[in-house]
């Protein structure tokens, strides 16, 4: 009988979990994350007025993370001027590295929220297991789009659907 009731429990986690996994449409979960400042912030605050909204789990010490982050940023002006839309940058720095951040997306000038995941609970709760691993929200703030790793000319993939939900479009990937 307990073996029956964890294999329950067990299909169920695995189901929910692979709702973000799998790309179908689903809200942001909710878990607590600190701005730069040290701040607790609720992701369940997270939204974008109605534009999309692009959250992009990153760290420090990830090569192909910072190669998109700066690719983006390169862009990101423009990107906001024509679609309104937001970039929210997850570091996932454990708290021994976490102090490190602010002055990391300072040194590059990055515009982007930035808020620290120290410990994980909102990585384990969107399902991320490598990063960068970037997710793609419409206007109702569900996740409609999900990307791991990061080659050069990803971020023009990833702004070409970006313009398409802003014009109102579906995506079907």
């Amino acid at each position: 009988m307990k073996y029956l009731a964890l294999v329950s429990a067990f299909i169920c986690i695995v189901f929910l979990g692979s709702a973000v996994a799998a790309g179908d449409a689903s809200k942001l979960p909710d878990a607590n994350v600190k701005d730069v400042k040290g701040q607790s912030v609720s992701t369940g605050t997270f939204g974008n007025n109605g534009k999309p909204m692009i959250i992009s789990f990153w760290a420090t010490w990830c090569k192909p993370c910072i190669q998109e982050l700066n690719s983006i940023n390169d862009l990101y002006a423009d990107w906001q001027k024509e679609t309104g839309v937001k970039l929210v940058a997850i570091s996932i720095d454990d708290s021994r590295n976490s102090s490190k951040v602010a002055p990391f997306v300072k040194g590059r000038g990055w515009q982007y929220e930035v808020y620290i995941d120290e410990n994980s609970d909102f990585k384990r709760k969107m399902n991320v297991n490598n990063v960068p691993h970037t997710f793609l929200l419409d206007g109702n703030g569900e996740i409609v789009w999900q990307h791991t790793s990061y080659a050069p000319g990803d971020e023009e993939h990833l702004y070409e659907l970006v313009q398409k939900l802003a014009k109102g479009e579906k995506i079907a990937e």
